[in-house]
């Protein structure tokens, strides 16, 4: 049996670690910082559209912070009961966040109905402020992100797109302000908090369901599961390939078991090298785990049969 673990990975992000979460921080503080003024600012302006941004820019300080609670965890070693380490904890943060921000656009969409029915003043002016603010805000936090690191995290891509979009809602927000001060049309105001509601029903959704699957060990979103299987089958010598698993560590690193039946003998240490270093860069399978079987004997492996785990 061979087992690898490319640490470089590991070591690279703990080199990046510190930094990242730094900027995770940043982003963090100024994102709170915005959800109280904006909330402030929300009821004094009596616009329920500010209220539902602040909800929904709440609900991102939320996931920024289980994301950098994430990052401080996921520092630790592995222990004699969490021999993987506590990496899974990004996977948590990020079903937390989706979770939260289904949530509380229930609450926001029920008061926007409400408004609708009986529509409140709104002060135009002081919600083309804040949601102007809410612009530059957002688009300081996507820069943070962007540095931290966005394409290799389920948690920071996701707030890093949570940013980009809610600088296009919060732009939106402001153009509802000025169309009541051209119009009058009070109803403007809550109808743009329920297309906000629409906007993170439609963005948190994919987020939801890729955080339930990786919770549940489901394979790696972007990783195909039968090309995996057909590059283990390709490897000289083996005439079969059963107990293939591959799931999640964190939201950065995917592991893999499998049993090769090699009825010519094990191929050596360097050719099972060579494969792990195969499925690292061609599937980003840093911590892969190869069992070999020559299939001799008269005794079946008892995993041979998918249904078994």
């Amino acid at each position: 049996m061979a087992h690898h673990n490319h640490g470089h990975h590991r070591h690279a992000h703990d080199r990046g670690g510190h930094r990242h979460g730094g900027l995770i921080a940043s982003a963090l503080l100024l994102n709170l910082g915005f959800v109280a003024a904006e909330t402030v600012f929300g009821l004094i302006g009596g616009s329920m559209a500010l209220i539902a941004d602040a909800g929904h820019n709440f609900g991102d300080a939320l996931g920024l912070g289980a994301a950098f609670a994430a990052t401080l965890l996921s520092r630790r070693e592995p222990s004699g009961r969490f021999t993987y380490g506590l990496g899974s904890s990004s996977i948590l943060a990020a079903l937390l966040n989706a979770l939260i921000l289904m949530v509380a656009v229930g609450a926001i969409a029920a008061e926007a109905v409400q408004r609708l029915i009986s529509p409140q003043p709104v002060a135009g002016m002081i919600v083309i402020a804040v949601a102007l603010a809410g612009v530059a805000v957002n688009g300081v936090s996507a820069l943070l992100l962007s540095r931290a690191g966005h394409h290799h995290d389920l948690n920071i891509r996701t707030a890093f797109l949570h940013a980009v979009s809610d600088a296009g809602v919060s732009g939106g927000v402001a153009i509802s302000g000025a169309l009541v001060l051209a119009t009058g049309w009070l109803w403007l105001d809550p109808a743009a908090s329920l297309l906000v509601v629409g906007a993170i029903v439609i963005g948190t959704w994919s987020v939801l369901r890729k955080a339930l699957a990786m919770a549940l060990h489901g394979v790696p979103h972007g990783i195909d599961p039968a090309a995996v299987r057909a590059r283990l089958e390709a490897v000289p010598g083996v005439e079969e390939v059963h107990d293939l698993h591959i799931w999640p560590m964190s939201t950065t690193e995917t592991a893999l078991t499998a049993h090769l039946v090699m009825p010519g003998g094990h191929p050596g240490d360097a050719e099972l090298s060579k494969l792990i270093a195969a499925l690292d860069r061609d599937f980003a399978i840093g911590h892969a785990t190869v069992q070999i079987e020559t299939g001799d004997g008269e005794e079946t492996c008892p995993l041979v049969s998918e249904r078994v785990v």
